[in-house]
C-alpha cells in the first residue's frame, strides 16, 4: 500500500475499545498491552524462514504519514486512564518505518526472500532519520510525557558491521532508543546461536547479538540506566539438533542469560520453515534437513532453554553424555 492508502485505513473512526463481547469488568491482558500503542507501519522485509508477516502483510513496508500517526496519538491521549505514556510506536519490527527500495523497479524484479539476509541489499534505504523525526514530533505534543518502544527491533539494522551504509543516524537512533524510549526492557530476536540453524532461519550470526548487547549495556550504564535486553529464541526449528540446543544453552549462559521468552517451533502456512518441516528438505538447495517432529524430540530440545532448573539438570547431563559433549556439561552445569 502507498502512504495515502494506509492512512485512509488507519484514519477510519475506530473506537479502540475491546469487542463488545467482553462485558467483564476484569482487565483484558491482550488489550491492556496495546491500549496506548500506535502502529506506524505494516509489512516486513526481514524474510525470516519461520515468519508469516511478509505473507499476510507484505514484504514491502507500508508506512503511515506523520500527520496520520500524530492524529491517532492525540486520540489515544483522550482515552480514559491515559496518563501521558505511549506503550509503543511500532510495527512488526519497530525500526523499519519509511524503509524501502531506492529504485522500486529493481524491487519489482527481485526474487530475494529477504532484503537483509545474507547481506543488506544495496538498494534498500535503511535510514533511521524518519523515525527520529517522528519520535521528536510525537514527544513534542503537550499530551505526551514519554514514548516507549514496545515492539521488537531489528538490531542487525543498527550495527555498523552489518549495516555499512546506514550512516550516522543509526548510531543516533540507537542512542536515542536506549536512553529515552526503552521502558526497562528491549525486545530483540536472535532466535538461535548455531550458525547452521541461523542460516536456515535467515538470521545473522549470534556474534552480532554479543556485539549489540555490549553496545546496549555501555550506553545504558553511561546514562545511569538499569535496563535489560529480552531476547527471543526458538527450539526445534528445522535444522536444529539436540547438540545445537546444548550449544545454545552454553552460549546464552556465557552471555549472562537465563531464558524466559522462548518458544518451540510451530509450522505455519506459507513459510519456508514449514516446507522443511513436512518434507525434511531445504527447497533452496534440495538438501536434507533434520527435523524434530515427535513430542519427545521437541521436549528434549526445549529443556535446554531451562538448564538452570533442577528438574532438568539430570536429563540434560545424560543427554550430553550420550552426545559426547562432556565439555558442555562442565560449562553449563558446573560438574
Amino acid at each position: 500500500m502507498e502512504e495515502k492508502e494506509i492512512d485512509k485505513i488507519y484514519d477510519l473512526p475506530f473506537t479502540r475499545m475491546p469487542h463488545f463481547k467482553y462485558n467483564s469488568k476484569e482487565p483484558i491482558p491482550a488489550y491492556e498491552m496495546i491500549k496506548f500503542s500506535v502502529n506506524i507501519h505494516r509489512g516486513c522485509f526481514g524474510g525470516c524462514s519461520f515468519c508469516t508477516i511478509s505473507a499476510h502483510q507484505g514484504k514491502f513496508v507500508s508506512s503511515r504519514s506523520e500527520k496520520s500517526i500524530l492524529d491517532e496519538v492525540k486520540k489515544v491521549s483522550q482515552l480514559p486512564d491515559f496518563k501521558g505514556s505511549l506503550s509503543d510506536l511500532g510495527g512488526p519490527s519497530a525500526n523499519m518505518y519509511k524503509m524501502k527500495g531506492v529504485d522500486r523497479s529493481i524491487c519489482a524484479k527481485c526474487k530475494r526472500p529477504s532484503c537483509i539476509f545474507p547481506k543488506i541489499c544495496f538498494n534498500l534505504n535503511t535510514s533511521h532519520k524518519p523515525l527520529l523525526d517522528l519520535y521528536d514530533k510525537v514527544e513534542s505534543l503537550p499530551e505526551i510525557k514519554k514514548v516507549n518502544i514496545g515492539s521488537g527491533i531489528r538490531y542487525d539494522l543498527l550495527m555498523r558491521e552489518r549495516n555499512t551504509k546506514g550512516g550516522d543516524d543509526i548510531d543516533s537512533y540507537l542512542h536515542r532508543l536506549i536512553t529515552k524510549n526503552v521502558s526497562g526492557r528491549l525486545k530483540i530476536a536472535p532466535e538461535h546461536t548455531s550458525d547452521n540453524v541461523l542460516k536456515i532461519m535467515r538470521k545473522p550470526s549470534f556474534e552480532l547479538y554479543d556485539s549489540f548487547m555490549k553496545k546496549f549495556n555501555s550506553i545504558s550504564e553511561k546514562a545511569g540506566l538499569k535496563q535489560q535486553i529480552i531476547p527471543y529464541f526458538i527450539s526445534s526449528h528445522p535444522g536444529s539438533k539436540e547438540e545445537d540446543m546444548a550449544q545454545l544453552a552454553a552460549d546464552t549462559k556465557a552471555a549472562g542469560l537465563q531464558l524466559e521468552q522462548v518458544q518451540g517451533f510451530t509450522p505455519t502456512p506459507m513459510t519456508n520453515a514449514t516446507v522443511m518441516y513436512y518434507t525434511g528438505i531445504n527447497p533452496y538447495d534440495l538438501k536434507p534437513v533434520y527435523v524434530a517432529r515427535t513430542k519427545n524430540e521437541k521436549e528434549r530440545q526445549h529443556m535446554f532453554f531451562f538448564w538452570y532448573k533442577p528438574e532438568f539438570k539430570g536429563r540434560i547431563k545424560n543427554t550430553l553424555e550420550k552426545l559426547g559433549r562432556t565439555d558442555i556439561i562442565k560449562n553449563l552445569l558446573g560438574k
